[in-house]
């Protein structure tokens, strides 16, 4: 059972702890029931305390026992941890972070007035909505993580004969119940992405992806008639340099889609076996034999579904018959063939200019690909730069296979899908230094005015074709109103929000190639005066708060405050300094931001050489190749303030 994913029932609450959406897999159930009478057959005499629960609870019955674990935990996610407040059969008493992302409910029949356990629940919060995917494990390992929440130790001692993470290693439906929580969410939130691809300028040939990602069409499918169906929304979301089109977490007043939800669930995991049959009908043999899994994820991509869901096929989309269709591939592409390649690459940072502390930089990096190819080609070619690349991490999609590795390539082949996709993720270190180098400085001259100095070197041992295409260094003070700042630097120009100094050094059309610039920047920043003072205990976030200036009661029946809802609070509101020397934050830390594009090369010295790339059959399509590196988390920490760091082992 535990071998693949199957989801027993999944369930989407509003912010008023209100099941808004359910859906319940009944064969998946009958499987679970099955293994309960089985389980209850063979240990007869075991007991742990807590009945296992053999049928799905009703959705207020579920509602009402995700209430009581949020006061219970403190908030939806928990504690994670074991605290003061943990109780005994307590998520948070098992002692583990991931109890935050998979969590448990004890649920109080109607009908029988008993407790009974519901575990393992994924937990995924998007926006105003807790969505709860229930995958099919066994009736034993629901008991084994039971036993857990009864052990008087902490944590995963050493010697235990159970643990959480020994479990859960055992346990592959976790993972695909994460990847449907996700993907539910991003239909919920609208928005459903795309890896980015950087496509030479050209008019658009219009087809079936232009209506779903605005973007390059596929030509030939368009022209078929359409069906009467309602059009599917379009996503709404915005490109962005390394994920493609990614939206905020933060929450919106977006009405939940419940059509396009049931279109989502009933086709990426259908409810029977003749659902199937009728949406994949004119698909492979593989199709159809996958529906025996009734509500077993089969596709989670939005696109391929909506595109199956309003086109429909046609003949002329039956594969060749020497040849098997893949899973990732429902449509057979007709029309100009070419093969786009896009290397998006982020750099990360931690900047302390320190002795003690050494700076940190990475590079993550992906391949996307856009490969419009008709019937069912393999393309190959070899990954290019990769003795001097320096990778730690290193993944394929599913369609590739890499039969051989060299000292400087990798083969890579692969049966491209529709649209464009992620053929290859990695980590690696940044040979060659970091792009923006230097120290920033801040202290506090007076309680309302700070004097700061950067000192940068852009481009250090950085030779053409590498060209910095723009940078900007932004202060942020989210707890203080910035009134004026005095300071003119050796080269760019700075503007002021409420909020932050802003540093533009290079601007977009100014790009420097081949060579190194120093840039300096000393000043002076005001700040308005604080308006309400509020006094803040040094004690335990976890603690009461109810010593703190307030427009609203505490609550006098639970004094539990969630770290991260805690310090969100606070961070939004205009806190009283808690000494002279870290005006601006508040149990957090100063620095100041870079943001920057490299063009020209990779950082970590990986390419693809177009002229490499192989089509069998071979046919005559162009391949087009660039490459995109921007900042990721790029930080400068305040050298005379405080900073985090990661403790290094001393041998």
């Amino acid at each position: 059972m535990a071998g693949g994913c199957s989801i027993r029932a999944l369930w989407i609450l509003n912010n008023h702890d209100v099941v808004v959406f359910s859906r319940r897999f009944p064969v998946v159930e009958r499987r679970w029931r099955a293994a309960c009478k089985s389980e209850n057959e063979s240990c007869l005499d075991e007991n742990v305390g807590i009945d296992v629960l053999p049928l799905l609870p009703t959705d207020s019955e579920l509602a009402s026992a995700f209430v009581d674990r949020k006061t219970r935990e403190g908030s939806a996610r928990g504690f994670g941890i074991r605290v003061a407040q943990s109780a005994e059969g307590s998520d948070s008493w098992v002692d583990d972070p991931i109890t935050r992302h998979i969590i448990s409910l004890y649920v109080n029949k109607e009908d029988e007035g008993e407790n009974h356990l519901l575990w393992p629940l994924i937990l995924h919060i998007k926006g105003h909505y807790c969505i709860l995917v229930l995958p099919l494990v066994e009736p034993r390992h629901l008991k084994a993580y039971a036993r857990m929440c009864k052990r008087p130790d902490c944590g995963n001692a050493v010697g235990m004969d159970e643990s959480l993470s020994s479990l859960l290693l055992d346990l592959p439906s976790i993972t695909g119940a994460f990847m449907v929580a996700h993907a539910i969410g991003d239909v919920v939130a609208g928005e459903t992405p795309e890896p980015e691809v950087v496509v030479s300028v050209s008019p658009s040939v219009g087809g079936l992806l232009d209506s779903l990602t605005g973007s390059i069409g596929i030509s030939g499918i368009s022209a078929r008639a359409k069906p009467a169906a309602a059009p599917v929304p379009a996503s709404s979301t915005s490109s962005t340099a390394l994920g493609g089109a990614v939206a905020s977490d933060a929450p919106n007043s977006r009405p939940l889609d419940k059509d396009t939800l049931r279109n989502f669930i009933s086709s990426s995991m259908p409810f029977g076996r003749y659902s199937l049959l009728c949406l994949f009908d004119l698909m492979a043999t593989s199709y159809v034999l996958v529906g025996l899994y009734i509500g077993t994820p089969l596709d989670l991509n939005y696109s391929n579904i909506s595109a199956i869901k309003l086109y429909g096929f046609a003949s002329s989309d039956l594969p060749p018959a020497d040849r098997k269709q893949p899973a990732w591939k429902p449509y057979i592409y007709k029309g100009k063939q070419r093969i786009i390649f896009t290397i998006h690459e982020a750099v990360n940072a931690a900047m302390y200019d320190r002795d003690e502390i050494p700076d940190v930089i990475s590079i993550s990096g992906q391949v996307n690909c856009r490969a419009e190819l008709e019937g069912l080609p393999d393309v190959s070619f070899p990954m290019t730069g990769l003795d001097t690349a320096h990778i730690e991490v290193l993944s394929f999609h599913p369609c590739a296979q890499v039969p051989e590795q060299g000292v400087d390539k990798q083969a890579v082949m692969f049966t491209p899908p529709l649209g464009n996709f992620v053929l290859m993720r990695y980590q690696a270190l940044c040979g060659i230094g970091p792009p923006i180098k230097g120290f920033y400085q801040l202290s506090m001259v007076s309680e309302n005015e700070g004097a700061f100095l950067f000192k940068l070197h852009l481009m250090e041992r950085y030779k053409a074709p590498l060209t910095l295409e723009f940078c900007t260094v932004t202060m942020p003070f989210p707890r203080r109103r910035v009134v004026s700042f005095d300071g003119t630097p050796s080269v760019g120009t700075v503007s002021t929000t409420e909020h932050s100094v802003e540093w533009k050094i290079i601007t977009s059309g100014r790009g420097i190639s081949g060579k190194s610039i120093e840039a300096t920047f000393p000043g002076t920043v005001k700040f308005a005066p604080w308006q309400t003072q509020r006094s803040i205990s040094s004690g335990s976030v976890l603690g009461s708060v109810a010593g703190e200036d307030s427009d609203t009661e505490p609550e006098a029946t639970n004094s539990l405050v969630n770290v991260e809802e805690f310090l969100l609070e606070k961070m939004n509101k205009d806190l009283q300094a808690v000494d002279l020397e870290e005006p601006f934050c508040w149990q957090a830390y100063d620095y100041a931001k870079v943001s920057f594009k490299i063009g020209g090369a990779s950082l970590s010295g990986i390419s693809i050489d177009p002229k490499s790339v192989s089509i069998f059959p071979a046919v005559k399509a162009p391949v087009e190749f660039s490459i995109q590196v921007t900042s990721g988390e790029y930080i400068l920490w305040n050298t005379l303030g405080k900073c985090p760091s990661a403790a290094t082992t001393k041998v």
